[in-house]
């Protein structure tokens, strides 16, 4: 969240920004609650003080002070009862406020942001007409959705054989070659207690969710591990000698995907997956430069694997409530949709927004608490990463080339060939 008295003293600005993010939040309705309860609270101040002063009072009987203790009680008791379902609304309101945006968004909606750059890899010219992810893990025997669809429903998929060794494989590798950068691996709870969810900004519920309830529980299936490492921290005034901290976990993902169409074939929109997430905890000052940091790891993880992507600068209209600034990769697909780009990574530099709403903090050189900064960043996301691979070195023959980084991981295998016969081991 913002400081508060910055949102009321800077409100036009404020009221740009939550505009310029296409959000929907009655923030003048807020500034309007904010004031009435600023007045209410001081009432409410000032009767207390009068009934700290009442017992100091002399010259009073004990029934005259009683009588006066009376009235002021009622008093209090009233202000109480006005202002608390005013100042309950205010802070609804309040925690629904965006974070600021950094000047280099771009303004606008999804299709507004603005594409910075591109990977080494570059799109291939197939000399034969190309598979999609499925033809070509299901004819290598790696994927089974028919399977996970009898067991768990539409949504969810197995990964078989070479599959499942192949995500290990890039789970590995993103894990490896982000440790070499100081990051500490982290194996995640799966679940986080209502608290954290908001406090990371994965909020409101309901029809605008994302994300996974348990059903009469404080906890929620998490939709990146970034919710449950950032908790790590929360509530805790931090050592700032250690700053940078930097975590990365290894999780399942659990999220609804509403989206229906083409770009549901696949693996490419599921309910559960695995991803390698890198987060960040910093002096607000170190913030910008560990963004292009994280960002410059993304691009390398890629271009190892010799996938084709290119850089966008999110537009405003497609940041997440706690994000200042976003990157993404998107992938080239040659399979999907005749060919298009996919999401398959973001960093996202989130000042001290989710610092404010869960308290992790550090001591300035006087010894004051401040505010720290997070950050965040996907190392790899397998579903969508293992569809541009698998696509970009497919072969005439339907065999995939697996990438020499990855090589290592899958006991020196160079390719993953299709079945001969259906049922039969590659």
């Amino acid at each position: 969240m913002l400081d508060r008295r910055f949102v009321v003293e800077h409100a036009d600005q404020v009221r740009k920004n939550i505009a310029n993010r296409q959000m929907d939040v009655p923030f003048d309705r807020f500034l309007e609650l904010e004031e009435e309860r600023k007045v209410l609270q001081q009432q409410v101040e000032e009767q207390r003080a009068q009934m700290n002063e009442l017992t100091k009072k002399s010259g009073l009987s004990v029934e005259e002070r009683r009588e006066q203790g009376q009235v002021l009680k009622k008093s209090l008791k009233d202000l109480e009862e006005r202002l608390a379902p005013l100042a309950s609304e205010a802070e609804s309101i309040f925690m629904r406020i965006p974070n600021l945006t950094d000047d280099a968004s771009p303004v606008g909606e999804e299709a507004d942001s603005e594409t910075i750059g591109y990977g080494a890899a570059e799109k291939q010219e197939f000399d034969f007409t190309a598979q999609d992810h499925i033809q070509l893990m299901e004819n290598a025997g790696m994927l089974n959705l028919e399977a996970a669809a009898k067991v768990s429903g539409s949504g969810f998929y197995y990964l078989v054989g070479d599959g499942a060794l192949l995500e290990l494989a890039m789970m590995r590798f993103a894990l490896d070659h982000v440790m070499k950068s100081g990051f500490t691996p982290v194996l995640t709870p799966d679940l986080a207690r209502d608290k954290l969810m908001e406090g990371t900004g994965f909020v409101p519920r309901g029809n605008e969710s994302n994300t996974y309830h348990l059903e009469d529980m404080d906890l929620n299936l998490i939709a990146t591990s970034e919710i449950t490492l950032i908790g790590m921290f929360a509530d805790e005034i931090l050592d700032a000698s250690n700053f940078p901290l930097k975590v990365v976990g290894q999780s399942h993902c659990f999220r609804s995907e509403r989206a229906h169409g083409s770009a549901t074939r696949g693996i490419y929109r599921v309910h559960q997956f695995s991803k390698t997430e890198m987060v960040v905890v910093c002096l607000p000052e170190q913030a910008e430069e560990i963004h292009m940091e994280m960002r410059k790891l993304e691009q390398e993880i890629f271009d190892a694997l010799g996938i084709p992507y290119r850089v966008l600068e999110i537009a405003t209209g497609d940041l997440g409530a706690a994000a200042y600034r976003k990157f993404d990769l998107e992938a080239w697909m040659p399979g999907r949709q005749g060919g298009s780009w996919g999401e398959v990574t973001s960093t996202s530099n989130c000042t001290d927004f989710q610092a404010r709403r869960l308290k992790i903090r550090y001591r300035d050189e006087d010894g004051k608490p401040k505010y720290a900064a997070t950050l965040n960043g996907t190392a790899i996301s397998i579903c969508r990463a293992m569809i541009a691979l698998v696509e970009n070195h497919q072969q005439a023959d339907g065999s995939i080339k697996i990438p020499e980084v990855l090589q290592p991981y899958m006991n020196g295998k160079t390719e993953i060939k299709p079945l001969k016969e259906k049922g039969q081991a590659a």
